[in-house]
């Protein structure tokens, strides 16, 4: 029988965001398991250490962001690893597993940009946007951003879609937390906009008051952010999931992962994370797909850049072929 007594900790990155998630699977274990005891672990990540480094330049490894919290696990240092599964690689080190998925949060991305108006009395604008950065009204989108505007983003799947969509756009990479990104795109008047997921704001308590303007505790003055639709920009193989991952023999922790799984969420992952390793890709690849389920049936689109011009493709079918529909998928993106 597993033995129950010893706390079972949770490994996790140390940002804001990271903690959030921690603390959500935190809360689905407290709930899941009231009589047992759990305790969260924080530790740095090579990604951590490095950012100044671009997605793009090839500095930066797979695992980036989960290296060391696979090595505590498997060390027996810690017993489960909280991730964005966006950051997990499709392949895991031998000995571990991806041993449950929450449900999915909003897989959409959002434009974020400095807001025109200047007066300081509307609620949430705290200070005037000052005059050599521009501004722009609500509601806005790719579409509408001014020639030769600079948006921020180092994801290579993002900026394919946005260079796609406006030729004339420069993106431009940006590291650094949410909470950095937001700083720098405040501060620096070359930015014009940046782009980043719904999900991670929604998890800080970052939320849109009428007209567009952001307000949270890491949000300088002045910020607005439109909700992307999906037709605009597909997102990131496995955006907006938080992914536990496990030593694959490990009795006391399976039974926990089964309580917390999200079956639906876990088949639409599937089908995207098959998909980009079909494809041979990572999250440095301007690869993008999204599965839903619609009357009991898994249906994935996705999009690849990696011929340079855009290959887009749809397939629909069984949810417990999930795996086998990400690869079908691949072949006609190739």
């Amino acid at each position: 029988m597993p033995d129950n007594s010893s706390p079972c900790r949770i490994a996790t990155r140390g940002s804001a965001l990271a903690l959030a998630q921690a603390n959500q699977v935190l809360d689905h274990c407290r709930a899941a398991f009231p009589e047992r005891t759990f305790a969260i672990k924080v530790i740095k990540t090579t990604g951590d250490k490095l950012q100044t480094a671009s997605l793009t330049s090839g500095q930066l490894a797979k695992g980036l962001f989960t290296k060391e919290l696979e090595t505590a696990l498997l060390e027996g240092d810690a017993d489960l690893a909280v991730h964005s599964l966006k950051d997990l690689p499709t392949e895991l080190p031998a000995g571990l597993t991806l041993g449950a998925v929450l449900p999915r949060a909003d897989v959409r991305d959002v434009l974020v940009y400095r807001h025109a108006d200047s007066l300081g009395d509307r609620p949430g604008l705290t200070e005037p946007v000052r005059q050599d950065r521009r501004g722009f009204r609500p509601e806005m989108s790719i579409a509408a951003l001014p020639h030769g505007a600079v948006v921020g983003t180092s994801s290579p799947r993002r900026a394919a879609q946005c260079q796609y969509l406006r030729p004339d756009l420069r993106s431009v990479p940006i590291r650094g937390n949410v909470g950095t990104r937001l700083r720098k795109l405040a501060e620096q008047s070359e930015l014009d906009a940046l782009l980043l997921a719904a999900a991670g704001l929604d998890r800080l308590g970052i939320r849109c008051l009428p007209g567009g303007l952001l307000q949270g505790e890491e949000v300088p003055g002045g910020l607005a952010a439109s909700r992307l639709s999906l037709g605009e920009m597909l997102p990131c193989v496995g955006q907006g999931a938080i992914a536990i991952e496990t030593r694959a023999q490990d009795p006391r922790v399976h039974e926990l992962c089964t309580k917390l799984d999200h079956p639906e969420t876990r088949a639409c992952v599937t089908a995207e994370r098959a998909l980009l390793a079909a494809m041979g890709g990572g999250c440095a690849v301007p690869i993008a797909a999204w599965g839903e389920v619609i009357e009991g049936r898994l249906r994935l689109c996705g999009v690849s850049f990696l011929q340079g011009q855009p290959r887009r493709g749809e397939l629909t079918g069984a949810i417990a072929e999930a795996a086998a529909l990400g690869e079908a998928l691949a072949r006609d993106l190739r």
